[in-house]
């Protein structure tokens, strides 16, 4: 079955910054039917950005990520079948590309869609862009989860996502769809030995960049320009320093680690 990770989710606050912030450091687009008043949408050609408004109750930071698949009822009948807790949603017609959303075993939530809903005509369609993809692009997603192993026998089984050789040794699982990567990392309470505990789900996005040295120019260039796009700083005190430690070691995708204006954390490594 053709599966596709065709979006990744935030939940912000500061949403509208947020999207200037992707615009101006990684060059992500956004479509001519984003409205300023609602969630804010960017693309790199291949997957979108969808930046939503926080609501009363709803917890800021990297939310879920989505996935296409050629037919919604194949997955739903495998999940069906062998993952019987697992439940689903379907979405009101205002959430481009989340026809339905849905969660693994653990809680984890993503979206399904797939090209015939009908909220596939809406503003995620414009960043499927002419197949060229960004210089700089989303190139993996991760979470933390407390059954990694499952859950990556979740993935593989319900939407055929490859195993992939990136970070073999380790004790993540590497999922692909050929361009995208899902990054399933082991969730355990000592990691945190020394610092704030970060519960599991969401973890952080990777980019795919030409050089991390030009990246870092272009940050600098841009917080000069306008503070307010300036990312939120990482690693600094005590503790801190100890998120910063279990972030390098828990994805070794990177080659440096930052954060998004808002504080979402971002993983970065030359193409």
């Amino acid at each position: 079955m053709f599966s596709k990770i065709n979006h990744v989710a935030i939940v912000s606050e500061n949403y509208a910054k947020s999207a200037l912030f992707y615009q101006a450091v990684f060059g992500m687009r956004t479509s001519d039917k984003t409205q300023t008043s609602r969630a804010q949408t960017v693309g790199d050609g291949y997957v979108g950005l969808n930046i939503n408004p926080r609501r009363a109750g709803r917890s800021a930071g990297l939310d879920h990520f989505g996935i296409e698949v050629e037919d919604a009822e194949t997955a739903f009948e495998r999940m069906r079948r062998k993952y019987p807790t697992v439940k689903w949603l379907q979405r009101p017609s205002n959430r481009p590309f989340a026809g339905v959303s849905t969660h693994d075993p653990d809680g984890n939530m993503f979206d399904i869609s797939q090209k015939t809903m009908t909220n596939r005509t809406s503003v995620y369609r414009d960043q499927e862009g002419n197949g060229e993809v960004n210089a700089r692009h989303i190139d993996h997603v991760a979470l933390r989860t407390m059954r990694p192993d499952e859950m990556a026998e979740f993935y593989r089984d319900v939407f055929e996502l490859a195993p992939s050789n990136k970070g073999a040794g380790g004790r993540n699982h590497y999922l692909t769809d050929g361009h995208m990567t899902l990054v399933i990392m082991p969730w355990d309470i000592t990691d945190y030995d020394g610092t704030g505990i970060i519960t599991p789900g969401m973890d952080h996005i990777g980019f795919k960049v030409e050089s991390v040295a030009k990246l870092k120019e272009d940050v600098e260039h841009i917080a000069a320009n306008n503070p307010l796009l300036a990312p939120a700083p990482v690693g600094t005190g005590a503790e801190g320093k100890k998120l910063l430690e279990l972030f390098r070691r828990s994805c070794p995708l990177g080659q440096h680690q930052m954060a998004d204006c808002d504080g979402v954390l971002i993983d970065v490594a030359a193409d």
